[in-house]
């Protein structure tokens, strides 16, 4: 699994062999069962997950018991909650698998230790975060004003291969509809 996470990294930052050394100690493969969950919203979120193979997500789940998806985290995608993960304050959200997958576990303390490698680590954690930040604010506005069709087409660009795999309620609660009018909206792009 672990070959997977440098492949990864091979084009974006390099590392000496013993930085690589450090921070395979940090990671945990481990095998994430369908339905499985890393992250209860309320609890304090001790993982996050690279993922290697499969899908997993982040979720709130409301007074009503309705499931709100905030993220997939197809293959070589990071997730996690990094405010509980590093401040050790409750979860906003859950963190489950909707497929059977491989994925490399991490703490905190990988966080840490990937900074402390120095200026060019720091600027890659730093650019993640602001892709994921960037992410949450398109996301955000879409919810709040784009049209569904229109939602729908940027999770197509956003996750191309997961329209195929995913049952369509999880697209539907990512996208805020009803799985019925994502129903409509496949048919009518279908048409067109």
């Amino acid at each position: 699994m672990l070959d997977a996470l440098h492949t990864y990294f091979h084009n974006k930052i390099q590392f000496t062999e013993s930085q690589l050394m450090e921070l395979e100690e940090l990671l945990t493969p481990r095998h994430v069962a369908k339905h499985e969950v890393l992250v209860r919203q309320g609890e304090i979120g001790r993982v996050g997950a690279f993922v290697v193979r499969g899908c997993l997500r982040s979720y709130v789940t409301d007074t009503r018991q309705k499931e709100h998806i905030i993220q997939f985290a197809p293959e070589n995608w990071w997730i996690s909650d990094q405010h509980s993960l590093t401040k050790q304050e409750a979860s906003l959200f859950s963190i489950d698998a909707l497929e059977d997958s491989d994925v490399l576990l991490f703490s905190g303390e990988f966080y840490r230790r990937f900074q402390s490698f120095g200026p060019a680590f720091q600027g890659f954690f730093y650019q993640l975060l602001q892709n994921s930040l960037v992410a949450m604010q398109r996301r955000l506005i879409g919810v709040l004003s784009a049209p569904a069709e229109e939602r729908y087409q940027e999770f197509l660009h956003l996750y191309p291969t997961l329209a195929r795999r995913l049952p369509q309620r999880h697209i539907a609660a990512y996208l805020g509809i009803t799985p019925e009018s994502l129903s409509r909206i496949r048919s009518e792009l279908a048409r067109s």
